[in-house]
């Protein structure tokens, strides 16, 4: 895990690359890559590659970059793992490739000579690199399918500029601040920046499954390689008539490889631990495979202490079960308050997640690890969301009054006198108008501001141009072209390709390379993808979670099933409102009012400090 970076001056009138911004750009990523940095500035001073590494993988000065190609025609840096590097390896020194390393990197270089841009099919894992072809002159950047890992990049001038962060690529100097009206509204719609929108015109994020190839012709725009939407499409055909018990079998087998796969590193290894399914799934395998006492981590909180949203007793009774060596770390109010500017800087965009995230990175750090694995991903494929009930349902319901014109925006009108008179919720005024389609009742569901709502957070010119250029429910049909064919797959597309790509990915990033943790998610994997979500749909989409309890046959996780949901929690809400640091904020007009409160309040005290407005 690190953070990289590239300028590429790719037309001859552009000014060379300044080493001085190149170093601006990589420091500001330091937290990223703890163990050591990197730079290589070509002869011409036209292309420049930056790093800062995090060791994982060949912890020795073999494994550092930039790394080039023996012969001096590739040069790459990347971000990220590949979990089938070894396989890739013998198939590459079984075709004569010799090698001088043994890290995942140098693979990725001998797979492009071998392959070109077409070597990103063979990679399992998570990743984001920038490589140079001395011979071709370009500049090839990738991204891993799911977007694990960001890769963001500004176009101007003649000049490419590349860097895992926002925040690094304005630290060069170079890029206009300009806000973009685009990514604001996103923020505003789902509490998160939809890629490829920053909050900044000058900056894009390659979306997630795509390459992208820069020549002294420009850059291109993003080819995709892989979509969500035909992965579940394949993956359900695939599973058609298969029996429950094979379905419950491909899932187990499916899950305990996967697990296997993300053990791959030449540090210890540890995890995440809740009192949920999806962590305790991910634990009880890894602590069952790895050769060391696993290591766990969970946060406790004071104001949660006796209820059932404190998950620290039941999580310290998992670890005792699966024998890890665990660890319960206490974040209090006072801590929150002290650490918000650090916080703050470390978010690369503005969220209303990841602040859980960011303290148990922290405690993992404190703890002495190098790398976390997580139960993230185990909603998304298992169904643990109750869109998956709420959204087919709304469809339904939805359908044939949503086919009346104007009937929509006439409930809207009548639904909005009822909030002002009754204190009717937001979201309801739009369930005629959107709730006849997955998109629109995906929307409903997972929105934060309705549209029509933006007006009071962010300038009303800004929010029209924002929504335009958006178009937030064209944006939704992506992850289902092509669609799947069956509920459960299409709610799955959905919160893989909206949901856990643009917040929870993201902001477990930023907020573990804060603390210099790579966290590792076994349960978002395109081979369990493909094993897994295909019997879920086709079979066993009625038993959800249950279906993966059963696959494992793990004891201790029929207590973990038995307790109920209550998500990854904090009580930043709270503290929010009692924060002394945040006073200035109370008497802002937008946080006035009832339909200003928890999540919305927190959205747009994130968005103030943020430093967006």
């Amino acid at each position: 895990m690190c953070g990289i970076a590239a300028i590429f001056a790719y037309s001859p009138a552009a000014p060379g690359v300044d080493s001085g911004e190149l170093l601006k750009i990589r420091e500001r990523m330091k937290s990223r890559g703890p163990d050591g940095e990197g730079l290589w500035v070509s002869p011409a001073r036209r292309v420049g590659l930056a790093h800062r590494r995090l060791s994982i993988i060949d912890l020795s000065p073999a494994g550092s970059q930039p790394m080039s190609s023996q012969d001096g025609r590739l040069r790459i840096v990347f971000n990220g793992e590949i979990y089938n590097y070894r396989a890739l390896r013998d198939e590459l020194e079984r075709s004569g490739v010799r090698f001088f390393s043994t890290s995942d990197t140098e693979v990725m270089l001998h797979l492009y000579a071998a392959k070109g841009r077409d070597f990103v099919n063979d990679l399992r894992g998570m990743f984001a690199f920038a490589l140079w072809d001395e011979k071709e002159k370009t500049l090839l950047l990738g991204r891993d399918r799911f977007g694990i890992k960001p890769l963001y990049y500004a176009d101007g001038g003649g000049t490419v500029r590349v860097a895992s962060q926002v925040k690094a690529l304005l630290a060069g100097g170079r890029l206009s601040r300009d806000t973009d009206p685009a990514g604001v509204a996103g923020f505003f719609l789902w509490g998160s920046v939809p890629e490829p929108y920053t909050t900044f015109r000058s900056v894009r994020a390659l979306p997630a499954g795509t390459t992208m190839l820069v020549s002294a012709l420009g850059a291109d725009d993003p080819v995709p390689y892989d979509s969500v939407g035909r992965s579940i499409r394949a993956a359900e055909e695939e599973s058609e008539g298969l029996s429950e018990a094979e379905a419950v079998r491909r899932i187990g087998a499916a899950v305990r490889e996967s697990v296997r796969a993300h053990l791959v590193a030449d540090v210890p290894v540890g995890a995440f631990l809740s009192a949920g399914v999806d962590s305790n799934a991910v634990v009880g395998l890894a602590a069952g495979m790895s050769a060391d006492r696993l290591g766990t981590v969970t946060l406790s909180f004071e104001e949660f202490s006796g209820t059932s949203e404190d998950e620290s007793p039941a999580a310290g009774e998992m670890a005792r079960a699966w024998g890890t060596a665990h660890r319960t770390r206490t974040v209090t109010r006072g801590e929150f308050e002290s650490e918000i500017p650090r916080l703050l800087d470390a978010m690369d965009q503005p969220t209303i997640d990841g602040v859980n995230t960011y303290f148990v990175s922290k405690a993992a750090a404190e703890a002495g690890l190098k790398v976390a694995l997580s139960g993230l991903g185990g909603d998304e494929v298992f169904g643990g969301y109750p869109a998956f009930d709420q959204v087919p349902r709304m469809v339904r319901w939805a359908k044939v009054p949503s086919l009346v014109p104007g009937l929509g925006r006439a409930f809207r009108w009548g639904a909005g006198l009822g909030r002002k008179v009754f204190g009717m919720r937001p979201k309801l005024a739009g369930a005629v108008e959107y709730g006849g389609t997955y998109p629109g009742a995906y929307f409903l569901r997972r929105g934060l501001f309705m549209p029509w709502e933006l007006s009071s957070v962010m300038d009303a010119d800004l929010a029209r141009e924002g929504l335009k250029r958006l178009s937030p429910f064209s944006r939704l049909e992506s992850p289902l072209v092509p669609a799947p064919q069956t509920a459960f797959g299409r709610v799955a597309a959905l919160e893989i390709g909206q949901y856990m790509r643009n917040q929870l990915l993201r902001d477990t990033d930023w907020a573990s390379m804060a603390h210099g943790l790579e966290v590792r998610v076994p349960l978002v994997d395109r081979i369990l993808l493909r094993d897994a979500i295909g019997p879920m749909a086709a079979r066993l989409a009625r038993r959800r979670k249950s279906a993966l309890v059963d696959a494992l046959g793990l004891p201790p996780l029929n207590a973990a099933a038995a307790r109920p949901k209550t998500g990854f929690g904090i009580p930043v809400w709270d503290w929010v409102g009692r924060c002394r640091d945040l006073d200035a904020w109370r008497g802002v007009p937008a946080l006035n009012g009832p339909a200003i409160h928890g999540s919305r309040r927190w959205a747009y005290t994130v968005y103030a400090l943020h430093g967006t407005i």
